[in-house]
């Protein structure tokens, strides 16, 4: 709320009372944030990414818990514990290599590095959550299938995919999330301006209009608005991500 009301206000209302609220509200910050710093081309580097980071992550994860809960293969157990022990390695861990990788490899400051980074990053929570989910699955339903002559991939398409689509959902919104609100990432990835994310470019109207606060929250608010909406309407979707496989049955 303070934030959407220093938005609305001129240089001078904000300078005299940062606190009170605007007398007349001035859109036309929103269009300078959006159009002046450039955020409209930030947005769309971060929906270009998110998006496609997140689609793979789906992809992989729901795979990857389907046969980690429900092949049976020598090395699953360590393949998942693999898992486990990912979602313990903070990144500031990995950056330095990884960028090196990234640049010795032509990826750096490029769409498929970037998505790649956010794969890699995010994969193991997506695959604990989906292997988790897929668990408590009857598995009853596996053996008819089996039985009935489904292959493996054929039990994965038609019968799992379509039953974990709760949690496929759940879990896409949470590393939308992730991707969405990702700062460090980003900023070894795509050191270039044009190419930066939306929370990175965010900072670009306070440094091209070092004293206009209002222009500046206008960015914020840019930036903030779909995480919000996401929230507002999605939060049990959120909530049952969080706690998908914490039960059995």
């Amino acid at each position: 709320v303070f934030t959407a009301n220093v938005a609305m206000k001129t240089r001078r209302d904000y300078t005299l009372d940062r606190f009170s609220p605007a007398a007349s509200p001035r859109w036309d910050n929103l269009a300078e944030a959006w159009s002046g710093a450039g955020m409209a081309g930030y947005f769309v580097n971060s929906f270009v990414v998110v998006a496609c980071a997140v689609a793979l992550l789906l992809l992989l994860g729901s795979m990857a818990g389907f046969a980690l809960a429900r092949l049976r293969f020598r090395g699953s157990s360590v393949i998942f514990l693999g898992c486990l022990a990912g979602l313990f390695i903070p990144f500031q861990v990995i950056m330095v290599p990884l960028t090196r990788v990234m640049a010795d490899s032509g990826l750096l400051d490029t769409y498929p590095g970037l998505i790649l980074a956010y794969v890699a990053q995010f994969l193991p929570f997506t695959v604990f959550l989906m292997t988790s989910h897929y668990r408590t699955i009857p598995a009853e339903i596996v053996d008819a299938a089996r039985i009935d002559g489904s292959t493996a991939y054929g039990v994965y398409w038609r019968i799992m995919l379509p039953l974990g689509a709760p949690a496929l959902l759940s879990v896409g919104i949470l590393d939308t999330l992730f991707c969405w609100n990702d700062v460090l990432i980003a900023l070894l990835m795509m050191p270039s301006p044009e190419n930066r994310t939306l929370m990175i470019g965010v900072n670009a109207p306070r440094g091209q209009y070092s004293g206009d606060i209002p222009v500046f929250a206008s960015g914020v608010l840019i930036a903030a608005v779909p995480v919000l909406m996401i929230y507002l309407f999605l939060q049990r979707q959120i909530t049952d991500g969080i706690t998908a496989g914490s039960t059995k049955g």
